[in-house]
């Protein structure tokens, strides 16, 4: 598996990917999007990865690095929208994803990752204890507007 960066001609393979995650719906291509996906391109705090097997857009993740006024004034990251295609699990690419995706924040001094999920299940969440989060040290806690 080739994991990268997203490249601008990945926008409709990640959007197709995208449908399997919480039930989206696939995006319409337009002009809205577009500029959306300009904007991520060109923000240097905001990473979409990308693994391809065989050329095809198997599972991606997003890394977002935020400048900080504490520890030193290190940045710290957040990794969202983890998702492999549904016929591509198990196979260790998402352990591969988080790996890059950590490297990319030590690479610009990130003191530390957060990382939430929705998922209840016990797998995924020791998943995650293995890729080297924890969840004992932080409550998380969302307002959806």
């Amino acid at each position: 598996m080739l994991i990268r960066e997203a490249q601008s001609h990945d926008l409709q393979a990640l959007l197709a990917l995208y449908t399997q995650l919480h039930g989206n719906e696939m995006s319409a291509m337009d002009s809205a999007i577009g500029g959306l996906w300009n904007n991520i391109m060109t923000d240097q705090n905001h990473h979409v990865i990308v693994g391809l097997s065989d050329d095809l857009l198997v599972c991606s993740c997003v890394l977002i690095t935020m400048p900080n006024l504490t520890h030193q004034q290190r940045p710290y990251a957040l990794i969202e929208n983890v998702i492999t295609h549904e016929e591509h699990r198990n196979k260790g690419y998402a352990s591969a994803l988080l790996d890059f995706a950590k490297q990319l924040a030590m690479n610009q001094n990130c003191y530390k990752i957060m990382l939430m999920t929705s998922s209840k299940k016990e797998e995924t969440l020791r998943f995650y204890e293995k890729a080297g989060f924890n969840r004992e040290d932080k409550t998380a806690f969302i307002q959806w507007l």
